[in-house]
C-alpha cells in the first residue's frame, strides 16, 4: 500500500509496448487537473540509480549472473524509492514511473526463471508493504515487442542494450509473468492492449483514471 499523500502510478510491460508515450499522456492529463506530478523511470531516477542502470544495461565481456542482476535492480530501486519517490509522495506530488518492482518479478522472476518466491524476501526487506496505487500493464506478444525494438533502434541509430538482445522466448516468459501478476492483483492492474493505436490506448487510460479517482481529480 501507499500511505503517502501523493498517488503512485506505474507503467509496465515488455519492451516496445508504448509506455514512454503514454507516461507523457498521463502526466499532461494530471497537469491539466492542476495536480503536481513527477515522472521517473527504473532502473534510474537518481544519480546512483542511473549509474546502476548503465551497469545492468551495458553489454560487456563479463556476463552478469541472474542473481547479481536481481540485486543490482533492487539496489537501484531502493535509492530511487528513498531519495525520489518517497519524498515526492510525502509532499503530495503524484509520481508516474516507467517500471517499478513488477518489472523485477517479470524480468528476473519470469524471464530469468528465478521465480517469484526467490524475489519476495528481498522485495519485502527493501520496500516492506509499499505498493503502487495503480499499474498500467501494456500487453502485447513478444513478436510485436521485437519488431518495435528493431524499428525504434534503427530509426535512432542505436544498438540493442544487453536485455534487448535477448530472444523471443525470454520476452514471452516476461509477458506471461506480467499477466500472472495482473491476475493476482486485479484491483491494482489495468491491462491494456498495446496492439491498438496510441490514441485508443490513451483514451482507455484516461477513462480508467476517471473511473478510479473520479471526475474530480
Amino acid at each position: 500500500m501507499n500511505p503517502f499523500l501523493g498517488k503512485f502510478i506505474t507503467l509496465e510491460g515488455i519492451e516496445g509496448m508504448g509506455k514512454t508515450t503514454q507516461l507523457n499522456v498521463i502526466a499532461d492529463y494530471l497537469k491539466q487537473k492542476n495536480i503536481p506530478v513527477m515522472t521517473t523511470r527504473e532502473p534510474g531516477g537518481t544519480p546512483i540509480a542511473e549509474a546502476l542502470r548503465k551497469i545492468v544495461l551495458t553489454d560487456t565481456s563479463e556476463s552478469i549472473a541472474s542473481k547479481t542482476e536481481l540485486l543490482l535492480f533492487y539496489a537501484a530501486r531502493l535509492q530511487h524509492y528513498e531519495n525520489l519517490i518517497k519524498p515526492a509522495l510525502e509532499k503530495g506530488t503524484w509520481v508516474i514511473s516507467d517500471r517499478f518492482y513488477d518489472a523485477t518479478f517479470a524480468y528476473q522472476g519470469g524471464g530469468r526463471e528465478l521465480g517469484f518466491e526467490m524475489i519476495l524476501p528481498l522485495h519485502h526487506w527493501v520496500l516492506g508493504e509499499f505498493s503502487p496505487d495503480l499499474t498500467f500493464l501494456f500487453d502485447g506478444p513478444a513478436e510485436l515487442s521485437i519488431a518495435r525494438i528493431q524499428a525504434r533502434n534503427l530509426e535512432h541509430k542505436i544498438q540493442n542494450d544487453r536485455i534487448e538482445k535477448e530472444k523471443g522466448d525470454f520476452f514471452e516468459r516476461i509477458r506471461q509473468a506480467y499477466l500472472a501478476l495482473a491476475r493476482q492483483q486485479p484491483k491494482r492492474f489495468c491491462v491494456l492492449d498495446s496492439a491498438k493505436s496510441k490514441h485508443e490506448v490513451s483514451q482507455e487510460i484516461i477513462k480508467h483514471l476517471d473511473e478510479k479517482w473520479g471526475k474530480g481529480i
